[in-house]
């Protein structure tokens, strides 16, 4: 998963929509839809966690979590985010172990306990976007995420 910028050619119209919606949201709000889609994800999972039959989606949506967190863990930039992006750092290192553990103990407590944290980061951001008019400049500056091509 990569959050550059990608060629619309060859894409359905849904897929390039998608690609300039990305390609034209701050940084923040890039956050936030990760976010948002780790949770989707994740509440996916967790709907069909007590029906054996359907492990297998549970496995794919959790795995698509993990890799969003792992985009998340990539994109901070430990350098010259100081305490807070290495405190985001081990949140996210301790969300994928938790996240391994509930798919292979098919665990739905587990899967709430991150849903709470990966919603409260998800607010936190969205609060930033909202009441700092400067957050996007500063995310350029300081954020290792880039959506540029």
């Amino acid at each position: 998963m990569s959050l550059s910028r990608k060629s619309s050619y060859g894409m359905g119209s849904g897929d390039a929509y998608k690609s300039n919606e990305i390609s034209t949201v701050s940084q923040g709000k890039l956050i936030v839809m990760l976010y948002e889609g780790a949770i989707r994800f994740l509440n996916i999972a967790l709907d069909h966690i007590n029906n054996p039959k359907k492990y297998d989606v549970v496995n794919t949506n959790i795995v698509k979590a993990q890799e969003i967190i792992s985009e998340l863990m990539v994109s901070l930039n430990l350098d010259e985010g100081g305490k807070v992006a290495n405190d985001l750092l081990a949140l996210y290192v301790y969300f994928k172990k938790r996240l391994l553990e509930a798919n292979m103990e098919k665990d739905g407590r587990i899967i709430r306990e991150i849903l709470k944290h990966l919603t409260e980061l998800k607010k936190a951001w969205e609060e930033i976007e909202k009441t700092e008019p400067s957050a996007q400049a500063t995310l350029q500056k300081s954020s290792g995420i880039s959506i540029q091509g």
